[in-house]
């Protein structure tokens, strides 16, 4: 799209994992030390999921590496959010606990439709049935109840699902059905 590193002015990482934030911090040029990948971006993660990543508990600890984490805070640039909020217009973060504490899931308005950007709350489409939660989530319980109440905002609201770890589909809307919530109609971000 003939954006350069540096034309980046914000990174929200919806949590901490480092398949979720990798990317933002990269070996400088002889290797010595670290950089962030976008130098005049701020970044976003929310105050919990910091908290939780840097005091990890024995389950997610293989997941939180320090290299991809330390370096954003003590360049100052990384903001904690400690609430649901608009961060930008048409940019609300909400919260949410099952997966990890402290996970954020953007909903952004484009085009008077919102986009959510699933992260690991559904990961991918195979995981919309309620029952399919990751064995990974650190309470499934609360994700169970986490999905039931997206679900109900997600259908009256005709919500885009944009899925993070989706292979086969970028996108959905969801339906009732009789044997539960499903997909609708899959499509990608081109399409809307």
């Amino acid at each position: 799209m003939g954006f350069g590193f540096g034309d980046i002015t914000d990174v929200v990482h919806t949590h901490l994992h480092f398949d979720h934030c990798g990317g933002s911090v990269r070996w400088n040029k002889d290797k010595t030390g670290y950089e962030l990948t976008f130098p005049n971006a701020t970044y976003w993660a929310g105050r919990r999921q910091y908290q939780w990543a840097i005091n990890p508990n024995a389950r997610e600890k293989p997941s939180y590496l320090k290299e991809n984490i330390l370096p954003m805070a003590e360049s100052g640039k990384l903001q904690l959010i400690d609430e649901e909020v608009e961060l930008f217009p048409g940019f609300n973060i909400k919260i949410f606990n099952g997966h990890t504490r402290g996970q954020i899931i953007p909903h952004i308005n484009y085009h008077g439709r919102t986009i959510v950007f699933m992260g690991d709350l559904l990961p991918s489409a195979a995981h919309i049935p309620l029952p399919y939660i990751m064995a990974y989530d650190i309470d499934p319980l609360l994700t169970l109840k986490e999905k039931i109440w997206f679900y109900q905002k997600a259908i009256k609201n005709n919500y885009i699902l944009f899925f993070e770890h989706d292979f086969y589909h970028e996108c959905c809307t969801l339906k009732e059905t009789p044997k539960g919530i499903r997909p609708d109609r899959f499509f990608g971000l081109g399409d809307i």
